[in-house]
């Protein structure tokens, strides 16, 4: 018998007093959090929330949102994080899909009206009976007419509760992957793969219980930060400092005032990170605090690897991983030569190998085949969806449609997405492969390559390029300097020098924006 809230239970009772949660100046401890979540669960309890119910969260980076998480969990039913930027049409859409019967759903604010949105949705889902808005002032009256505050609801509810346990393979999490392609799917995680992927974690980091302090900027409703920061986190009794949007300068204040040990981002957060490092900040406090930096979410720059290793004095240990994988599927190793690049070689627990479209296995040292991936991390399948989870499942294999290689020491390198890989005149073009040239230009911060309809070639490489401050190129300049650089088949022809690059909410680049 499992629960993940085991994490916050485990804690609380080892390590009441340590602070929990950091946002601005409130500081809450594990004990406080903990009772908050058991007030969650009984309110749930006695509106008639059973085990194995869904129950969909909304929330950014707020205390509210582990409250909430481990509440839902220590009542036994299934949390549905959703992106807190869809719209209403959308958040029907997954309370349908989930068959949700609950949904907590933060205010927002006049920029992104979340609960207005969320308690539309609500209203087009027929089969989900409960709407909690989770107000900022958990005193204060509901903004929208009709909708329930989470306050009010959780009046007069006792701190203390006993969790539901469950089997260790019951589903604990519905996580809907991005949507690229078609409808977005609900990805359902059992409480043993949520568990041993945060265990995992915290052994390969070398975390020791009530000692790290992370900065959390990746969003909680996604596998990334969710595992790898609160889940992970809480196993050890870690202080979480919140970012609810990430902000570059504020996310380097952070760092220095609450001497963070722990770093989790993605490449345009590092990205971002490094061009906040101004005169201003004590770059050496930092630089002596960081124990730990990590990185996933798509495949990090070598130029950003480099200078964050030569400013920072912290080497970036990248890793890989999706929401059907838990997410973290590989690393790199602590302590050994960093090989830049390299999504590192499998957790503990967990196979990988390279197939070709048939699932047959591409074993030659550097030839590409997509990656599959085994072990306690693969999801239970896509909820309600047997015939998706049936394409990317076999004997246990998860196909992940992401384009690799591996090297002689068996180090695995992601070449590209399938779905990203140009087909220009017969020959495979892989964007990242043109992204880290572009980027050892002098002028260029960050580059992002698309294929784009050609009449003779079928597609064409073109490259949106962000210049660096103060430095300046033409994009016929960079066209020429590509054709330097690369074969004849991937230079990109194209180039259109850009201010930002569209980003979701996770903070990767948003390819299918670009045209």
């Amino acid at each position: 018998m499992l629960n993940l809230s085991i994490f916050l239970e485990d804690s609380a009772r080892n390590y009441p007093e340590r602070v929990a949660v950091v946002l601005g100046d409130q500081r809450l401890t594990y004990a406080q959090v903990d009772a908050a979540a058991n007030q969650v669960a009984n309110m749930l309890v006695a509106r008639g929330i059973r085990p194995g119910d869904k129950v969909a969260l909304s929330c950014p980076n707020l205390p509210y949102f582990p409250v909430v998480y481990y509440g839902i969990l220590k009542a036994g039913a299934v949390v549905v994080p959703l992106n807190v930027l869809l719209k209403g049409r959308e958040v029907a859409y997954h309370l349908k899909d989930s068959e949700a019967r609950a949904y907590f759903c933060f205010q927002g604010t006049a920029d992104l009206p979340m609960g207005a949105e969320g308690y539309t949705g609500f209203g087009q889902a027929d089969d989900c009976e409960h709407f909690f808005l989770i107000t900022a002032d958990p005193a204060a009256p509901s903004p929208i007419e009709g909708a329930e505050t989470l306050g009010a609801a959780l009046a007069g509810q006792s701190p203390v509760f006993e969790p539901v346990l469950a089997q260790e393979n019951d589903p604990a999490v519905i996580l809907y992957t991005s949507g690229t392609t078609g409808q977005a799917k609900g990805a359902e995680l059992s409480h043993s793969n949520l568990v041993l992927n945060a265990l995992t974690c915290n052994r390969l980091f070398g975390s020791v219980p009530g000692t790290d302090t992370h900065l959390l900027v990746l969003p909680l409703f996604h596998s990334f930060g969710s595992t790898v920061n609160m889940n992970a986190g809480f196993a050890t009794a870690a202080t979480l400092v919140l970012l609810p949007r990430f902000d570059a300068t504020a996310a380097v204040t952070l760092l220095q005032s609450e001497n963070v040990t722990f770093f989790a981002g993605v490449p345009t957060m590092y990205w971002g990170l490094l061009n906040a490092l101004t005169e201003e900040v004590d770059v050496e406090r930092i630089a002596r605090n960081m124990r730990v930096a990590v990185s996933g979410g798509s495949s990090l720059p070598v130029e950003i690897i480099k200078e964050v290793r030569e400013r920072l004095g912290v080497t970036i240990l990248e890793g890989y991983g999706l929401s059907e994988t838990s997410p973290v599927a590989t690393f790199s190793r602590p302590g050994s030569d960093p090989r830049p690049g390299s999504i590192g070689v499998p957790i503990w627990g967990v196979e990988v190998k390279l197939i070709d479209a048939g699932w047959n296995p591409v074993e030659a040292v550097d030839e590409i085949g997509e990656i599959a991936i085994r072990g306690h991390n693969i999801m239970r399948g896509y909820y309600n969806r047997p015939e998706a989870t049936a394409e990317v499942m076999r004997d246990g294999w998860f196909r992940s449609g992401d384009l690799g290689k591996r090297d002689e020491d068996g180090y695995y390198y992601i070449v590209d997405r399938a779905k990203d890989m140009i087909i220009r005149g017969g020959f495979n073009v892989y964007p990242r492969e043109i992204e880290e040239v572009l980027m050892t230009h002098d002028a260029v911060s960050l580059a992002a390559v698309i294929g784009v309809p050609h009449p003779s070639h079928g597609e064409e490489v073109k490259a949106f390029v962000i210049l660096k401050d103060g430095v300046s190129a033409t994009e016929e300049e960079l066209v020429a300097w590509g054709r330097e650089q690369m074969a004849a088949y991937k230079y990109p022809r194209m180039v259109a020098i850009v201010e930002t690059l569209p980003m979701t909410a996770t903070g990767k680049l948003l390819k299918r924006a670009l045209s």
